[in-house]
């Protein structure tokens, strides 16, 4: 049979199964269809009609501002694995950062710069940037830090997060915006105030930027609205689904611990367990020859 006539002997049968409604649902689409013959569908998102990062106005009536937050708020959305996590982290570090934010006279909507920086964790980037801030070697030390090859409180969630307080309060004294201390805190104050002289605008809306630097705020923004309104965009959970944080006590200490495997096993936890609650101790040593005042977090009995 030739090519042509056989194209048309099998658009005919299709058309006479769709006609005698004999054609399944999965010849119809690319998702799975479930018994009762539906099948999973991807919607498009309604965007919120008014959103702000801390206190300043998104202008959402401009077309390329709500292109830009459709875009992060349908990555976010439809990585449903990965929102469900930070979800579930954010029920145990939230609190803490956001006390923190409070007594620094930051806004609570930069922990959600956190998120994005880190995904709530202790991560490690190929720059060298590290922890739930992701701050460089220099800036965390210019910020009070301590970062060598055996303490790095870059992995202190308290102290990091109080070191990024200080880089962010400088940001928005020098540019008058919390919006742009956030995009600077990617691109840096130097770079993101050479922008705006070089564009004449002084809105960080207004700056033509690289793709990194424009999609950064936007992705704050997304979060904030979908870890904000969960529910709204299809993430349901209960209370006992999420992280907790363990309830810990400090010892506090000047002096050095030779083994932190022994330091660990007298004070009636492991290593492991050590290091889970102190990641910013980084060797199995503290050496300490500063005579420093350090506090070790050792988790309440009863929970591990």
């Amino acid at each position: 049979m030739k090519p042509k006539n056989l194209l048309l002997t099998a658009l005919t049968f299709l058309v006479l199964l769709i006609s005698a409604n004999e054609i399944t649902p999965a010849l119809l689409t690319a998702f799975k269809v479930d018994k009762e013959g539906e099948s999973y569908k991807v919607y498009a998102l309604q965007l919120p009609e008014v959103l702000d990062f801390a206190g300043e106005t998104t202008p959402l009536d401009a077309p390329d501002i709500r292109e830009r937050l459709d875009k992060e708020l349908l990555v976010n959305t439809y990585w449903q694995s990965n929102m469900m996590l930070l979800l579930k982290r954010a029920n145990k570090h939230f609190p803490l950062i956001e006390k923190i934010l409070e007594e620094e006279g930051v806004p609570s909507d930069f922990k959600y710069l956190s998120v994005i920086e880190s995904a709530l964790e202790n991560a490690r980037s190929p720059k060298g940037a590290k922890g739930f801030w992701q701050l460089m070697p220099a800036t965390a030390k210019e910020y009070g830090l301590e970062v060598n090859s055996n303490v790095d409180e870059r992995y202190h969630i308290e102290k990091s997060t109080r070191a990024a307080c200080q880089y962010l309060k400088k940001a928005k004294n020098r540019f008058g915006s919390w919006t742009l201390a956030a995009a600077s805190y990617n691109r840096g104050m130097y770079g993101t105030n050479r922008l705006l002289d070089k564009q004449l605008v002084d809105n960080y809306y207004d700056l033509l930027l690289n793709s990194e630097t424009s999609r950064y705020v936007f992705r704050i923004l997304a979060l904030k609205e979908i870890m904000s309104n969960p529910q709204r965009y299809g993430f349901i959970f209960k209370a006992a689904d999420l992280y907790h944080s363990i309830p810990v006590n400090k010892i506090g200490l000047d002096t050095a611990i030779t083994n932190l495997a022994e330091f660990a096993k007298e004070k009636q936890i492991n290593y492991k367990i050590l290091k889970i609650h102190n990641p910013w101790l980084i060797e199995n040593h503290l050496n300490n020859k500063s005579r420093k005042y350090y506090e070790i977090e050792i988790p309440e009995e009863g929970y591990y």
